[in-house]
């Protein structure tokens, strides 16, 4: 298992990375400081070599990055957010594996 799958975000090529993606991108928007977000963290990079080819994993950093954060409406972390198409599609906010890995079966 390695993060060679899961693809790190910011402000800058977001719109590039996810919003223009061919891809479904499931966005984990976090802190480095968060104990939930840390607890999702080895979860989030199997998922990612699951799905590779049928759902990005994608992690974007608020501290570095307020603007996408902001965009988007994150108020708490972690939040994760489903992008197809350049669009949100779903939103969901907290550390349970059982509805993120549900958001992502749904997507793939």
């Amino acid at each position: 298992m390695s993060d060679q799958n899961l693809v790190m975000v910011s402000d800058a090529d977001f719109e590039d990375k996810v919003l223009n993606s061919e891809q479904p991108v499931l966005v984990d928007f976090y802190a480095d400081w968060c104990g939930p977000c840390k607890m999702i963290a080895p979860f989030l990079t199997e998922l990612a070599d699951e799905f590779k080819g049928k759902v990005k994993i994608a992690k974007l950093n608020v501290d570095q990055n307020v603007q996408a954060a902001s965009r988007f409406g994150v108020r708490s972390i972690p939040t994760l957010i489903l992008f197809e198409n350049g669009e949100q599609k779903e939103m969901m906010v907290g550390a349970d594996p059982t509805k993120i890995r549900q958001i992502v079966n749904n997507a793939a």
